[in-house]
């Protein structure tokens, strides 16, 4: 059984009982939606096989903010295996013995030699290898309706800019229709911004605002005004239940032909095929037209050290399940992912094709902010994004002057 606990403050997560059975493993993630808890399955019942059982530890990405593991350890709620991409957090762990590394394992295993570079670099802090990869995901992607797009008379598939895509609106509402399906929860509002920085943004800009370090010079960019003019587009076309819909909610109001579009992470796929639709049949994708990158998440986990020789074989055996080439084939199905390993790719769909494409062109995929930037900085750039979607009068000049005073903190 999977179950969710959501915290209204990190001090209930000292509530929960840390099971001592060396075979138990406490799994902490913030997966919520039917296709992410099918997924998720998968690789429990892939353990559980191995003869270790799974506790899931679970708090939404919409529950009050993300809780990270080192604070969860603070609190007394210590999981064994964590799903989490900040660099940040490893090396933390790692100062203090407790993250596991896996160099050696991956290696004799062979597994090593079947990861992409974007999936080695991911998973690598200051050149070790600490975290076990479950899933590769682009962080900007189109996914539409084919039906709601017949039925308007237009064709995604000619866009070339955003202009163009939002020149077809007016058909899509005069066909009655909403153009765009839009979350805007906080942590959405933030990854539309990091995806339009990366599809809008100058040479250099992508790299520069999400790097280990700021680059200063990048906050006086032309096209960072581009970026936050568009996203006050995309908030002018949000609905009034906007503000507080899940990603999955509005990825099913493009699934029963309520809405064109949703722009959103390509995990929307999973919500797709759990609801019986086909990519030849039901809906396309597309990355956002024009775009000059594509920001790329490596969905990984990392495994707790400093724990007695039983669980450490337990922790161990769950990253071999987790990269295991057939359970990699299962969970990307289900979680409408792109596998992680070579030879778990002989199926994968066409949308995941398009991915692939886009790992092999020089210059176009970029990991996401998490695997890259500060955590708190990705937060303040999420503060002003936030700020600026809920204020209607402020101007990309006033946000882009509220990203450079708060870049001087760091």
């Amino acid at each position: 059984m999977v179950w969710t606990r959501r915290f209204g403050a990190l001090g209930l997560a000292c509530m929960l009982a840390i099971p001592a059975d060396a075979a138990e493993l406490v799994v902490y993630h913030n997966w919520a939606s039917p296709a992410e808890l099918t997924a998720l399955n998968v690789l429990r019942q892939a353990l559980e096989a191995r003869g270790h059982s799974w506790l899931p530890l679970a708090i939404p990405h919409d529950a009050n903010g993300d809780i990270d593991v080192v604070q969860l350890i603070q609190a007394g709620a210590t999981p064994n295996v964590f799903l989490q991409l900040q660099p940040d957090i490893y090396r933390s762990l790692d100062a203090e013995g407790k993250v596991l590394h896996l160099d050696t394992q991956f290696a004799q295993s062979g597994v090593l030699a079947q990861f992409p570079s974007v999936v080695r670099d991911a998973i690598t802090v200051d050149g070790v290898i600490v975290k076990t990869p479950v899933s590769i995901h682009a962080d900007a992607m189109i996914y539409y309706s084919r039906a709601v797009a017949e039925a308007a008379g237009i064709d995604p598939e000619s866009w070339t800019s955003l202009a163009d895509m939002w020149a077809d609106f007016d058909a899509v509402r005069a066909a009655g229709f909403q153009p765009i399906a839009l979350g805007a929860q906080p942590w959405q509002v933030g990854y539309l911004t990091h995806a339009l920085v990366a599809s809008l943004g100058g040479p250099g800009v992508y790299a520069g605002l999400y790097g280990a370090v700021t680059d200063p010079a990048v906050l006086y960019d032309a096209s960072l005004r581009d970026v936050f003019a568009w996203l006050r587009r995309f908030q002018q076309e949000a609905d009034a239940g906007a503000s507080q819909r899940d990603w999955n909610m509005a990825t099913n109001m493009v699934i029963h032909g309520r809405a064109l579009l949703q722009v959103q992470g390509d995990w929307m796929k999973g919500e797709w095929t759990a609801a019986g639709k086909t990519e030849a049949d039901d809906y396309g994708c597309l990355f956002v037209p024009g775009a000059a990158h594509l920001p790329v998440t490596v969905d990984s986990w990392g495994l707790l050290g400093a724990v007695s020789p039983e669980v450490e074989a337990a922790e161990r055996t769950f990253a071999d399940v987790v990269v295991d080439a057939e359970v990699q084939a299962r969970f990307a199905r289900a979680k409408g992912s792109t596998p992680v390993r070579f030879d778990a790719r002989g199926a994968v769909d066409a949308c995941s094709q398009k991915v692939l494409a886009a790992l092999d062109q020089p210059d176009f995929a970029r990991p996401t902010p998490h695997l890259t930037a500060p955590p708190a900085w990705v937060a303040a750039v999420w503060d002003v994004a936030n700020a600026y979607w809920n204020d209607p009068a402020m101007t990309p000049e006033a946000a882009i002057a509220a990203l450079k005073a708060a870049q001087t903190a760091f």
